[in-house]
């Protein structure tokens, strides 16, 4: 078999190889992927021209190191889905960038975030002053979500509890407390956070979804 034959083999097989672990991924936006996400896409793109363009290579000792950085995506992804405390450490948290219309200069810091990232991303949105926004939070795919004023308790719900983890960020974008959670939580007889798969609250009312998939409104 001619090399030129060989090398349109292997990249059929690569191809395939490659769709089927991005059909894995899930149908996610270029702006939502992971880092791991990124950072698996980048190797896998440069593990694969190596196993392609050398023929004289096995296609197992060519493609090892590919499906072997796929059982680790596959791997993490699953413990990130069950464990919100690990998916935080692989994919970071989202970060408060405005806070009481002030700019949190610390976290922008943090985020290798300047004021240009900020204006700019307020002008996407349609935003012209910051004295417009209560609060902004860093999103992990980095985009900015932004509360203007007097909109954020009337027009946004955000979740107070995830996988059975407290969000302090978005306790502190509703004017509420970790204190007063837990208090209105047990009045509704939710004794253990952990139980609590989702948990939300607008317009003085809660949203809860427990863990064996029942659905609470009070």
């Amino acid at each position: 078999m001619s090399e030129n034959v060989t090398i349109l083999l292997r990249t059929i097989v690569v191809f395939v190889i490659i769709l089927t672990f991005f059909r894995f991924m899930g149908k996610k936006e270029l702006g939502e992927l992971s880092l791991l996400d990124i950072i698996v896409s980048l190797m896998i793109a440069e593990l694969a021209v190596i196993a392609i363009e050398n023929p004289g290579v096995s296609m197992i000792r060519g493609l090892a190191p590919i499906f072997l950085l796929i059982f680790i995506q596959v791997t993490l992804t699953f413990f990130s889905l069950k464990h919100q405390k690990f998916r935080d450490i692989i994919e970071g948290r989202p970060v408060m960038i405005i806070e009481n219309g002030k700019m949190n200069q610390k976290n922008m810091r943090r985020q290798r975030y300047n004021i240009d990232d900020v204006l700019f991303q307020l002008r996407e949105k349609g935003i012209s002053d910051i004295r417009e926004v209560d609060y902004a939070m860093l999103e992990r795919s980095g985009n900015l979500s932004i509360f203007k004023k007097d909109e954020t308790t009337s027009i946004f719900t955000l979740p107070l509890i995830q996988d059975g983890v407290i969000q302090d960020e978005h306790l502190v974008i509703i004017k509420k407390t970790k204190e007063w959670l837990l208090s209105e939580l047990r009045k509704l007889g939710y004794d253990r956070i952990k139980d609590i798969f989702y948990c939300s609250y607008m317009e003085g009312e809660f949203f809860i979804e427990e863990r064996d998939k029942k659905y609470v409104q009070h």
